[in-house]
């Protein structure tokens, strides 16, 4: 009797399950959590951006993603966190190559084991799956069109970055001097700082007593902003010596509202993560992850004036503080 209650309980649960499913559905399957890393070039409050782009994608994709800032910014310093994270087992790596020309060999060793994408500077030549950022001779193109509106009449102008071996330094720097030729802007060369943030305010010191006539400066990675604002500030020459400069550091925002620095074309750093995170863990998953055939992601620029930063900095705060 007992055996024929609990068949009879089984049967009716049976049915109430089949009746609640619809006509050929299937229950829902468990994405399986995947571990990923994003590798950035340097240490900057610019991929805080990033990596609450990341956080999110962690939640929204399942999966636990690595954040790796090298401290100094070196090349051998990222061979030695992918090596690491190739050892921990990671399924995929996105990283911002410092030197990808000579890293292209380290890019492929990992590209063969793990599935391996760009992101901020591109190694065209490796064999990553794809990029994620900024076209950056476009960016360069912006700049240099910002700079000749701040400086109708032309001038002496500076440019300043880390290292001109990383590809989105070499094509912002080429972009923006397409944009001025045949302007009455004179470009007067390029100063590196190997991501030091002391040389690169020196380099601007240096700069502004080597030329007294100088017109204008130019940053293009993120801390070459605040650098050129804070050396500008401290020589009293905010105003006359016009600024225009790359992305969202908190410092930089502050200069576009005081009038020190002009214009600052900025970038989309919590896309960088966000979209990173999505398409490793869709590779890790052999799912479709959607690269373009192109296998570059532009995730486009915008340019911030004392117009508009208000509203782009509000923006940005309610962006981050999500995660």
């Amino acid at each position: 009797m007992r055996r024929l209650l609990v068949a009879g309980v089984l049967a009716v649960a049976c049915i109430a399950l089949s009746s609640c499913a619809k006509p050929g559905s299937r229950a829902p399957l468990t994405r399986p959590h995947v571990k990923v890393a994003f590798v950035t070039n340097n240490v900057s409050d610019f991929w805080l951006i990033a990596k609450a782009g990341v956080r999110k994608a962690d939640e929204d994709f399942d999966a636990d993603c690595e954040f790796r800032m090298p401290a100094q910014g070196t090349a051998t310093e990222q061979k030695s966190i992918m090596e690491d994270l190739v050892v921990k087992g990671v399924s995929g790596i996105a990283i911002s190559p410092v030197d990808p020309a000579n890293q292209t060999a380290m890019l492929d060793q990992a590209a063969a084991r793990v599935n391996l994408i760009t992101h901020d500077s591109d190694a065209p030549q490796s064999k990553r799956l794809c990029y994620i950022g900024t076209n950056n001779y476009q960016a360069g193109l912006v700049a240099g069109k910002e700079l000749m509106k701040v400086l109708p009449r032309g001038g002496k102008v500076k440019v300043f970055v880390g290292t001109l071996d990383a590809e989105n330094a070499h094509d912002r720097n080429k972009g923006v001097a397409d944009a001025v030729k045949g302007s009455r802007i004179q470009i007067v060369g390029v100063l590196t700082d190997n991501t030091d943030r002391t040389k690169a305010k020196a380099n601007v010191e240096d700069t502004i007593i080597k030329y007294p006539d100088i017109a204008g400066l130019v940053g293009l990675w993120s801390y070459n902003g605040p650098a050129i604002a804070e050396a500008v500030r401290a020589a009293g020459k905010q105003g006359k010596v016009k600024i225009v400069c790359f992305d969202e550091d908190s410092s930089t925002l502050q200069a576009v509202k005081d009038g020190v620095i002009q214009a600052t074309v900025v970038q989309k750093p919590y896309e960088f993560g966000y979209q990173s995170v999505k398409i490793l863990a869709a590779l890790a998953r052999h799912e479709d992850a959607g690269i373009p055939e192109s296998k570059v992601i532009d995730t486009g620029v915008e340019v911030i004036t004392k117009g508009n930063v208000d509203a782009f900095w509000t923006k940005l705060k309610e962006e981050v503080r999500r995660k």
